[in-house]
């Protein structure tokens, strides 16, 4: 599954028949998250059914003489089917689509999976050095890669 990202509240999401992007929302679920210790990105499994987005509109419908959409998803395919989260969903990946009972099957897209790297302390104290000096050369990476390693920090954010 390399290159392929999970989704995650936030992502950003189009209508093949819709004039405008909408964020998605996490609403089924409250207790998997990735990579933000349990703070912001909910993941986004099969059971973000209904009206699951911030506006809940792509804009104005294609499919309804350009009338203003109201997003209402009904299912969702392609998911990762090899794990099962507390919701009894399984997770949307980047290539999922989503059903609409007016666009049809796979009409909703992610445009976004709604993930965003991060550098952690854990990061600093397993890079090379050079390269570390390299991608930021305005920091002293031995200042700041010492007390990492001496439990000074528990994490830091740069």
């Amino acid at each position: 599954m390399k290159d392929i990202h999970y989704v995650c509240k936030g992502a950003i999401c189009k209508c093949a028949f819709g004039s405008a992007p909408d964020t998605l929302e996490v609403k089924s679920q409250q207790k998997d998250y990735f990579n933000d210790n349990g703070e912001e990105k909910l993941v986004v499994t099969t059971k973000e059914l209904g009206q699951t987005f911030t506006n809940n509109t792509f804009g104005s419908c294609a499919k309804m003489n350009n009338k203003p959409c109201k997003v209402m998803l009904t299912e969702w395919q392609e998911p990762w089917e090899k794990v099962t989260l507390s919701n009894g969903g399984k997770a949307v990946l980047e290539t999922s689509t989503a059903t609409c009972p007016i666009g049809g099957s796979g009409c909703v897209r992610i445009t976004y999976h709604g993930q965003t790297a991060a550098v952690t302390a854990q990061n600093l104290t397993r890079g090379d050095d050079d390269f570390l000096v390299e991608l930021n050369p305005f920091i002293n990476i031995k200042e700041i890669i010492y007390p990492i390693q001496d439990g000074f920090l528990d994490h830091i954010k740069l």
